[in-house]
């Protein structure tokens, strides 16, 4: 049986997803949880790997068991067991040619600033603090140049192992509220640190240091050096994938109270 499961975390609690020498990581949190309610060794999948500090409001892993438990174990159980740093939010059964990964359509970002001169006590390690103004609506302009498919390799970090920087991206907005500055981006897949490079490059816009041009320009000249600083980790949120082919799978976050008996058995 294979089951998809809906993951928010801390990044900064977190030495990014994946397995490695450095602990703890994401992965290996949600497999030692999950691996305690199955009772058996369990191997995850993710939609999109993420790096150190950087969030998740509804990661989608998959893995297969033959252990039959409700949603609500699998929820609970595994919470229990979960780095604090995490939290299990839904899981659901889903057929074998899933894939949390291949299966997923398009990815949505997020990146947070708080712009104001006075740099941040709470939630210091959850967005990014830019002292100088930012131009919101400048922002803006100069990121729809980003729609349609471009050859993203003036935002790719130069340790990308992808094997081609072009992308397609759907919707790109940045907007003003309050103090803070988000910059939302949903694409079919990102480079390696394409949104931290993309939000590096508007914040450059957005104080006045580039005319709103600029970013059509970059992708232009396809040269990562000429584009803006990487953006901090920390402002960094991957929101969530999106599954055409499988309506029923909440990626929106946290669902409903399931009922006691909700079974995820055949």
């Amino acid at each position: 049986m294979r089951l998809a499961v809906g993951v928010e975390y801390d990044g900064s609690q977190f030495f990014g997803w994946q397995v490695q020498r450095q602990t703890p990581t994401v992965q290996a949190s949600v497999e030692r949880a999950l691996a305690c309610v199955a009772d058996h060794p369990v191997a995850v999948h993710c939609a999109g790997r993420t790096d150190t500090g950087v969030h998740a409001i509804c990661q989608v892993v998959h893995f297969d068991t033959d252990a039959q438990r409700s949603e609500r174990s699998w929820v609970l159980g595994g919470n229990s067991r979960l780095h604090p740093g995490a939290s299990l939010l839904w899981v659901r059964q889903v057929d074998d040619a899933f894939h949390a990964r291949f299966s997923a359509r398009r990815r949505s970002y997020r990146y947070r600033i708080l712009n104001r001169w006075i740099r941040p006590a709470i939630d210091r390690s959850r967005l990014t603090w830019w002292r100088r103004p930012l131009d919101a609506e400048r922002m803006d302009q100069a990121a729809q140049a980003l729609l349609g498919e471009h050859d993203f390799t003036s935002f790719r970090a130069v340790g990308c192992q992808a094997r081609s920087p072009v992308r397609r991206v759907y919707s790109v907005a940045v907007r003003r509220q309050g103090h803070e500055v988000f910059v939302d981006i949903e694409a079919n897949a990102f480079v390696y640190h394409m949104v931290r490079n993309i939000a590096g490059s508007l914040i450059a816009v957005g104080q006045g240091d580039q005319p709103v041009e600029w970013i059509s320009l970059l992708l232009a000249q396809k040269d990562r050096t000429r584009a803006g600083i990487t953006a901090p980790a920390e402002g960094l949120y991957f929101m969530a994938p999106s599954y055409p082919d499988y309506p029923s799978l909440p990626t929106a976050g946290p669902v409903d109270f399931p009922p006691d008996d909700r079974s995820l058995a055949p």
